[in-house]
């Protein structure tokens, strides 16, 4: 099980290293807003490809908080409906968290993937997580260790929401790289701890 549990740590650290590396690549290339909300991307488990899935369409079927573009804004379906031959204001919610307003396709699959590496991470240390009540003598260090590491994913999650939602604000976004690189440290410190006791 010990060996298990290293292996699955150090999946974790590979993990946030790619999300780490995801991030950079989005920041460079200015994607940081390609999913203009949050969890889901426009509204989408998985964002759309041209700019025209976004655009009102008469007679067409909607579900709830789905994003359109119109008129220079954004706006989110209030409810499930099916749209009639005219724009009618009242089923819509102009998404106010922001003003960015445009469609770019390469920086919202860039922006997307890193939220799936973000995801994954997530999962590789709620496994780290589970596999630690399995250690017996040594639960004592992994449970609360661990417990830190998935509380600190949870926590960064928060923080790119928060990102997002404040259209990329200079502090938020350095807090959010200043949070996994913390997350880094407290997993190459769990892996040291394991390979101590190991030996």
């Amino acid at each position: 099980m010990k060996n298990k549990f290293i292996i699955i740590s150090k999946i974790s650290l590979l993990l946030v290293f790619l999300v780490i590396f995801a991030g950079s690549t989005v920041r460079m290339t200015g994607s940081g807003m390609g999913c203009p909300d949050w969890p889901k991307c426009f509204g989408y488990y998985i964002p759309p490809i041209n700019k025209n899935k976004l655009l009102w369409k008469p007679n067409s079927h909607y579900n709830k908080n789905i994003m359109i573009l119109y008129n220079g804004a954004f706006y989110n379906a209030k409810n499930e409906f099916k749209s009639t031959e005219k724009f009618e204001k009242n089923n819509w919610l102009k998404y106010t968290k922001h003003d960015y307003t445009e469609f770019n396709v390469t920086h919202t699959w860039f922006e997307y993937i890193n939220r799936l590496l973000g995801v994954l991470a997530g999962f590789s240390v709620l496994f780290m997580f589970i596999f630690s009540f399995f250690l017996k003598s040594m639960k004592k260090v992994f449970i609360p260790l661990t417990s830190i590491i998935l509380i600190s994913i949870g926590f960064q999650a928060w923080l790119g929401k928060l990102v997002v939602d404040s259209n990329l604000a200079p502090f938020k976004i350095s807090t959010h790289l200043l949070m996994a690189i913390i997350i880094v440290l407290l997993i190459v410190y769990n892996i040291k701890k394991t390979d101590e006791i190991k030996n």
